[in-house]
């Protein structure tokens, strides 16, 4: 079972989550320059980057900007004050019992390390002394987490959009949650100094559904009976796994759940949809073309071994399937420009 939120076992007051992607490297930076060692927290990061990338260097760079002692987390160790952990690529970050939590669990909103999953976890485990922030990126990572960070007792900062590099991210929870703090990046280190040294706020009951989903991540299970009781089934496949999807329940961002715990916003499964019809037709486009090669070889073999009748009829063949070929990549190019129509945005 998930560990009740209102222990301290460890005595680290808070737990601060950081969360960025595109052009977060520079504005983690920023906010880290501001907190120092003997800070009574600990900090942990998810921020997107390659799979390749090395998450020992990115731990260096912040070391270069902050007091804190930074490294890559690494699976077991325990939290210590003053200390700020990186997620390494492809695994998920999370913590339980006063120590972190790495795992080859599935990719959520096609992330891994997924801003979403350490959010929720921390959320969980350390309840009102979680303090949640969103920085710079694109697409939604982070907002569903943010979410439960706020119905645990937590805090939430965002980066304010109009700075942000890229703000879909800082937005999305915008939009979504009610925010305690929405700043610049130079504001941020003394909104947390000052958090820490005010009372923490009221302790909050971790909602069921939001535990539940925090136990499926940790232990990288698939239960169905457990699933049914956060969410309803749907009519949608994953497109990872080809699984059954289903929609969670009070989700500001309409997810949707497979059994083998893949995870995606209704705008990422939107996006996934599009790609993969994209995809089908570049098949059958692939599948025709090698048909064309083939009748070409075989009228042309035909055609010298004198069976002119059968050259004649494998031509015909050859001229109809050009034909399709042509067809499906002009209604290619149409559904391209359908389905790559920016949306509306706001004022």
């Amino acid at each position: 079972m998930v560990a009740n939120s209102k222990e301290n076992v460890s005595g680290i007051r808070n737990i601060i989550v950081i969360g960025a992607s595109a052009g977060g490297l520079p504005a983690i930076n920023e906010v880290i320059s501001g907190l120092s060692a003997d800070m009574d927290v600990a900090v942990m990061v998810v921020i997107h980057v390659s799979k390749k990338s090395n998450s020992q260097h990115i731990a260096n760079s912040f070391q270069k900007n902050t007091e804190l002692n930074c490294g890559v987390a690494v699976n077991g160790i325990p939290l210590k004050k003053g200390h700020l952990y990186v997620a390494p690529p492809e695994h998920q970050l999370l913590v339980k019992n006063d120590r972190l939590l790495l795992t080859s669990g599935p990719h959520e909103n096609k992330y891994r390390p997924s801003i979403d999953v350490l959010f929720r976890s921390a959320a969980v485990h350390y309840g009102h002394r979680t303090i949640g922030i969103i920085l710079t990126g694109l697409f939604e990572d982070g907002t569903s987490g943010m979410y439960a960070i706020k119905r645990c007792g937590g805090l939430c900062i965002i980066q304010d959009p109009g700075e942000a590099q890229f703000s879909d991210m800082p937005r999305s929870v915008l939009n979504k949650i009610k925010v305690d703090f929405q700043a610049e990046l130079k504001e941020i280190p003394a909104i947390i100094n000052k958090i820490i040294t005010q009372p923490l706020p009221s302790e909050k009951p971790v909602p069921h559904e939001i535990r539940i989903e925090a136990e499926l991540t940790e232990q990288m299970m698939s239960d169905i009976n457990e699933i049914k009781k956060i969410a309803d089934h749907s009519d949608f496949v994953c497109p990872d796994c080809g699984g059954g999807l289903w929609a969670l329940k009070n989700d500001p961002l309409n997810r949707y759940r497979c059994h083998t715990g893949h995870v995606f916003t209704e705008k990422i499964l939107h996006d996934l949809q599009d790609k993969k019809i994209e995809e089908s037709i570049w098949v059958s486009i692939r599948m025709l073309e090698e048909k064309e090669n083939l009748l070409l070889l075989m009228a042309k073999r035909e055609n010298t071994e004198g069976d002119f009748k059968l050259s004649e009829f494998h031509e015909n063949r050859l001229t109809e399937v050009r034909k399709h070929i042509d067809r499906f990549k002009s209604l290619l190019n149409l559904l391209n420009e359908d389905l790559h129509k920016s949306p509306p945005t706001e004022e």
